[in-house]
This record gives C-alpha cells, sequence and structure tokens, in this order.
C-alpha cells in the first residue's frame, strides 16, 4: 500500500461552502477518484480511515461532509466509540438532518462534489466510482442515475431505504445507470426488509444493469463502522475485497 496524503478541502456548493476530507497516495499523480458517501454519524475519524485505505490503493478519495448546511464536521458530538447506549441521543440530533436531505438537495450537492474531483489536480481525467454507507448507500444509487455520465461504477453497504413504495425511491432510477452496480446487505436490518432487497435486485436486472447484490448473512446495519458496536470484521472485510474488485474492473 503506497503512502497517503489527507487534507482538509472546503468545497462551494449552491448553498454554501461545504467541508470535506480529501485523500490520495502522496506521490501526487492524479488518480482515479472516488466519491464516499458518509453514514448519518458523518465526517469523522472512521471515515478518514476509510477513505486512506482506499487511496492507499491507488484512489484519490473525496468524503465530503452531506450536513454541511449545519456547520463543519463533526456537526454533532460523538463518543470515541457508539454504543447502543449512546445511539438515541445521537439520533435525536440527526434525525431532522436527514430529513432535511432531500434526494433533490443530495443531488444538488452531488453535483458540486462530481466538480471538486473534476478540478482537482490528484484525479485523473474520466468518471469516477462511488461508495456509500447506511444513508450513503441509498445516496451512491440516486447519484448513479442522476449522473450517469460521471459514474462509471457504483458501491452501496448497509443501505437503508433503497427500493421503496414511494415515488422518491431510488430503485426507480435504474434504467438511468450505465455504470457497474455493487450492493452488500446486512441480513439483520430492519431498515432493508426482504421484499426490498428483492425489489432492487428486479430493478437492475430489468434495467440491463451489470450489478451483483449480496446478502452478507449475520451482519448487522453499520456492519462496516468500527467506531460503533454495529462493526462486524469479517463482513468489513468481504466489503473491502468486494468494493476493491469493483475499482480494479472499473478503472
Amino acid at each position: 500500500m503506497t503512502a497517503v496524503q489527507g487534507t482538509l478541502v472546503d468545497i462551494p456548493t449552491e448553498d454554501g461552502i461545504a467541508d470535506a476530507y480529501l485523500a490520495h497516495p502522496a506521490d501526487g499523480r492524479p488518480r482515479p477518484g472516488v466519491l464516499l458517501y458518509m453514514d448519518a454519524f458523518g465526517l469523522r475519524p472512521r471515515l478518514r480511515q476509510m477513505a486512506d485505505r482506499l487511496a492507499g490503493e491507488g484512489y484519490t478519495v473525496l468524503v465530503p461532509n452531506l450536513f454541511h448546511r449545519y456547520g463543519r464536521a463533526p456537526v454533532v458530538e460523538l463518543p470515541d466509540f457508539i454504543d447502543p447506549s449512546a445511539r438515541p441521543q445521537i439520533f435525536e440530533q440527526l434525525w431532522p438532518m436527514m430529513q432535511a436531505l432531500t434526494p433533490e438537495l443530495a443531488m444538488r450537492d452531488t453535483g458540486a462534489w462530481l466538480r471538486a474531483l473534476a478540478e482537482s489536480p490528484a484525479v485523473a481525467d474520466g468518471p469516477v466510482a462511488l461508495t456509500g454507507y447506511c444513508m450513503g448507500a441509498r445516496l451512491a444509487l440516486f447519484a448513479a442515475g442522476t449522473y450517469p455520465d460521471r459514474v462509471a461504477a457504483a458501491a452501496g453497504f448497509h443501505g437503508a431505504h433503497l427500493a421503496t413504495e414511494e415515488p422518491d425511491s431510488p430503485h426507480l432510477l435504474a434504467g438511468r445507470i450505465t455504470g457497474e452496480v455493487y450492493f452488500g446487505h446486512a441480513d439483520q436490518d430492519p431498515s432493508l426488509p426482504a421484499e426490498e432487497i428483492e425489489r432492487l435486485e428486479n430493478a437492475l436486472t430489468e434495467a440491463g444493469v451489470r450489478h451483483r447484490c449480496e446478502v452478507y448473512a449475520g451482519a448487522h446495519h453499520g456492519f462496516t463502522q468500527a467506531d460503533t458496536a454495529a462493526h462486524d470484521p469479517e463482513a468489513e472485510e468481504r466489503h473491502w475485497a468486494a468494493l476493491l474488485d469493483l475499482l480494479k474492473r472499473t478503472f
């Protein structure tokens, strides 16, 4: 794994300046771009570690603060380790922000994230890849269908509400997706019931999207996040293998 340089950057959006973390190989050569969509807990040391690991594999990774309208990260004070007893109080603060980040706002912001990657000297020319976690997996699916010419591949892990019966469900954009898609679902996840998993699979198949969706047996929502009680080391490593395999095929 190569040496990595990580910096905090500011990105202009239509609604003000957003803070973000940018990680890339320290040699400064342009590399394929990866946009990493955070989970609800936000831009914090754990996500910077994940970006650094991806950068060490030869990619330039941008992790924006999706809650930038509420301030710079950390928008909510978090413990070093998020155990079940801490979650209710944290989510009491996060829930209004999550509700306010509509698909329309999130995709408007995504235009800014994609511009930032395109303009960065650390990013090679061409489309980028996406990876998202929890709510970020939902946004990765939205972005793959909203910006098909800019997204070569999209991955999502322990995603929630990916294929609901609502009119703004992200699976309804499957027909616009041109890149390859991978989803790793947690089977112990009430936010993604079996009927949604089947609905997403059917939508991607019927649209002719190159994809693979897998259910990680025994894994809980949030299994990739080592700073939470939901962390599952075996499932996390499976996620890294799948994500890196997707990126190698893409770039």
